[in-house]
């Protein structure tokens, strides 16, 4: 199989076919991201034959080795969502030749990967059979998205995220705990959950903003510019963001940047998960916290 650099997916696609289609990221941009630094270029696109090749090697495995089928198949790449509607539907057309039972393809993109495509280009996408995309929309908070560098507004994700709804294209929400600053992180919950409530991201996944001294971020606080939230602050903000959600989702807390690992389903478990944040605020030290984000050496 052809893979470049470290293979980031989420935890929820641990039994797709993982197919690399991209490498790197398109933005490269976030001040505080690091997930991408060990690759030579900032963004590669696979060649058909390789991908091809790819797909040839996964069904033998499949077939003689596993002796199971699957149903999912997750490209890889930081936002392979940004290729082209032909070069994605012909992408889809080789995953169905060699596995035809497959039912979705899906993988990370960007909000401005969406805003690309048309409406037409969308729901024919869908059709190829993309469905349940993650997109890292990291807040609301439009001061945050600013600082951060992300390169889209709140506004954005409302209007790209609703073309994807009427388009029926299903996707999950990745939030990023801490990206508001010291001080500012359950108000950047609330505008999110508020955001959040207006649209069906059937999966919102919190992850703990780990901060590396190799992103720009770290040098925005050496600088002074910025400040990183306390652990037990990050708790906080998460419980905001549960306490304001009222639509009907999955949230979870599941990458490796999480001290506890959450999955629950909203409105459902909504009083449990609440009472099990404040036994964690309530009963965790901040130093047993900070130990914890000093062992993420790397996500």
């Amino acid at each position: 199989m052809h893979y470049t650099g470290t293979i980031w997916r989420p935890p929820y696609e641990a039994s797709s076919l993982l197919l690399e289609v991209t490498a790197g990221c398109t933005h490269h941009r976030c001040k505080f991201c690091t997930l991408y630094a060990d690759l030579p270029f900032a963004f590669f696109m696979s060649p058909l034959k390789d991908i091809e090749a790819d797909l040839k090697e996964a069904m033998g495995m499949y077939r003689h080795v596993y002796k199971k089928t699957v149903a999912r198949t997750f490209l890889t790449g930081a936002n392979p969502f940004v290729l082209k509607p032909q070069r994605l539907t012909e992408i889809a057309g080789l995953i169905h030749k060699y596995f035809p039972k497959m039912e979705t393809i899906g993988c990370f993109a960007r909000i401005t990967d969406i805003a690309l495509k048309s409406d037409e280009e969308l729901t024919a996408l869908h059709k190829a059979g993309y469905d349940g995309l993650t997109i890292g929309m990291e807040t609301a908070d439009d001061t945050a998205l600013r600082f951060m560098d992300k390169g889209y507004s709140s506004a954005d994700i409302i209007e790209q995220c609703t073309r994807l709804e009427h388009a029926g294209i299903r996707y999950s929400f990745f939030y990023l705990t801490g990206i508001s600053g010291a001080g500012h992180g359950e108000e950047g919950a609330r505008v999110t959950a508020a955001l959040c409530n207006g649209l069906r991201p059937v999966l919102i996944g919190a992850n703990m903003l780990t901060v590396y001294p190799d992103s720009r971020l770290y040098g925005e606080i050496q600088k002074g510019s910025w400040e990183e939230e306390s652990e037990k602050e990050k708790y906080r903000e998460v419980r905001a963001l549960v306490e304001n959600l009222t639509i009907p989702t999955v949230f979870a807390a599941m990458g490796a940047s999480n001290a506890f690992q959450i999955q629950a389903r909203l409105p459902e478990d909504k009083e449990k998960l609440l009472k099990l944040l404040d036994d964690i605020i309530g009963n965790v030290g901040e130093d047993e916290l900070q130990r914890y984000r000093k062992s993420v050496h790397h996500l």
